[in-house]
């Protein structure tokens, strides 16, 4: 793709049209920040082009093959524990669970190793998948959108995505999200927030090679899925997620989220309780939860 070079100091924010400033130039690439909504986003000439269907990074078989290592690594691990915590955040029973851009699949492979008695439970759906050769072979693979499945979900992950979206995408996705959701739905976010960029990983922004065009707050991605009827929660002490939640009136959605894990569903506990693997998915669930407060 060609590389964009910016051809302004300042402009509009592409999610809440509030004035935006330059913050950062990553491989030639000018990022934005806003301070009214707290969003950064890359070039808005780059962003235009994605929309109109170029990308910056072509989602091949070479992107595939190197994108496998780190997505195994991801799903055999940090994914696992964000796969338990959603399950003790979500106030009401889950009956399906979603990984939301799955990519190859990986996690669905984890959760069939570590809940073999639980896994007919989660779906994975991926829009852009790799060739078949490099994807999960499990039975709730589902390629394609997520609002086109025609099926509903009482809880998720999304991990490692929405920072490759444009806002438009992530306007399309929050509809997708919202004819997948029933009353009570959870959807745990995994990506790395502002303060995350600022503070700790600078180099998460890469246009190019990682794909990082956007990276989100609370505050922007309310501007998205707000307008669905969601509600948008901070993790404490997490600068790389936050939570997506459908109201109900269930009243354990008062409940904070980190008290959650003492009042979750006897369902949801159950799905983390395997014959053969014991609470092992149970206990990591409940320590990661805890862990960065």
């Amino acid at each position: 793709m060609t590389r964009f070079k910016s051809v302004s100091e300042e402009g509009d924010c592409l999610l809440c049209s509030n004035p935006a400033v330059p913050f950062r130039v990553v491989h030639g690439v000018q990022y934005f920040e806003c301070d009214a909504c707290d969003f950064i986003f890359a070039d808005p000439a780059l962003i235009a082009a994605i929309d109109a269907g170029e990308s910056p990074r072509e989602y091949d078989e070479d992107y595939w093959r190197s994108e496998l290592e780190s997505a195994r690594d991801r799903s055999f691990g940090s994914s696992l524990a964000r796969v338990g915590e959603a399950l003790l955040y979500c106030a009401v029973p889950v009956r399906k669970f979603i990984d939301i851009g799955t990519g190859p699949g990986f996690l669905l492979d984890a959760v069939d190793r570590y809940l073999p008695t639980s896994s007919s439970s989660f779906y994975g759906v991926e829009k852009f998948p790799p060739d078949p050769e490099f994807r999960s072979r499990h039975a709730n693979y589902l390629c394609g959108d997520l609002g086109d499945m025609g099926m509903t979900f009482e809880c998720g992950v999304c991990v490692e995505v929405i920072e490759h979206l444009t806002p438009a995408m992530a306007r399309s996705l929050a509809g997708s999200l919202r004819k997948a959701a029933t009353p009570g739905s959870l959807f745990l976010f995994n990506t790395g927030l502002t303060d995350y960029v600022r503070h700790e990983d600078p180099g998460y922004l890469d246009p190019f090679l990682r794909g990082h065009i956007t990276c989100w707050s609370v505050t922007a991605a309310q501007k998205v899925f707000e307008v669905q009827g969601f509600r948008v929660l901070p993790l404490l002490g997490k600068s790389w997620a936050f939570v997506v939640e459908y109201p109900s009136n269930d009243p354990k959605q008062d409940i904070p989220l980190q008290d959650r894990i003492w009042t979750a569903p006897q369902a949801n506990v159950d799905l983390l309780t395997d014959g053969s693997m014991g609470t092992v998915m149970h206990i990591l669930a409940r320590e990661s939860a805890r862990a960065y407060r």
